[in-house]
């Protein structure tokens, strides 16, 4: 499960040529839940970047601690929690990385997961609006997440999943037929993602030092 991303600045009309950006990107080595992440979603034919809360909190959620910060792939159709979200509000979350723990011994050691050559990455996630008067709302978001591929699997059992740009517009369209949309859920290729091993800075989410982020081990990738 993540809990933790890592977003730098990131050229994002290179990645997703149509987007509109409705505020400052936000920008963190050590991003947490209950904080606001940058956000693409549709609107009116073209992407749109605005800011979301990281906890999906549907109008009848009643304690704020209980909104998810991930929604598992296989339960999006069964829970109520989800269901419509993922039917018709998806978005993408553009990131640098994200952050797991592996058990040791001594206990975990935080990894940073990239795109192997440092690409941006796209996060599959949903969201859902909260009314709180009649014209004041908030929008909020949670990732979903898949199971991992077998090289990262000793990491993290489960990873979010991630969706290429050329199937971004897919993903985000209302339209899109649902079976095409579950398609793109599936664990990240092998060959896509690398991960290095990175300080402990990064357990406290209070640290927002770029030192979070850093290698204190070599790239870790997959070798066929």
């Amino acid at each position: 499960m993540t809990g933790r991303l890592y977003v730098a600045p990131i050229d994002l009309p290179r990645l997703l040529p149509r987007v509109g950006v409705g505020h400052t990107p936000v920008t963190s080595p050590n991003l947490a839940p209950r904080q606001t992440v940058s956000a693409v979603r549709w609107a009116q034919g073209e992407y749109q970047l605005d800011p979301l809360f990281w906890g999906l909190t549907p109008p009848w959620l009643e304690i704020l601690d209980h909104a998810p910060h991930c929604a598992r792939a296989e339960s999006l159709s069964s829970r109520a929690m989800f269901r419509d979200a993922f039917h018709a509000r998806r978005c993408l979350i553009p990131v640098s990385g994200f952050y797991v723990w592996k058990p040791q011994p001594r206990g975990k050691q935080p990894y940073l997961i990239t795109h192997t050559s440092r690409a941006p990455l796209l996060l599959a996630g949903i969201w859902c609006r909260y009314h709180t008067t009649l014209t004041a709302f908030t929008d909020s978001m949670a990732l979903i997440t898949v199971p991992a591929n077998a090289w990262l699997e000793p990491l993290s059992d489960r990873l979010p999943a991630i969706i290429a740009p050329e199937n971004a517009e897919r993903w985000l369209h209302p339209d899109t037929p649902l079976e095409q949309v579950e398609r793109l859920l599936t664990p990240a290729p092998l060959e896509l993602l690398g991960a290095f091993p990175v300080s402990k800075h990064v357990n406290n989410p209070a640290n927002q030092s770029p030192a979070c982020a850093h290698p204190v081990g070599a790239m870790l990738t997959w070798q066929p």
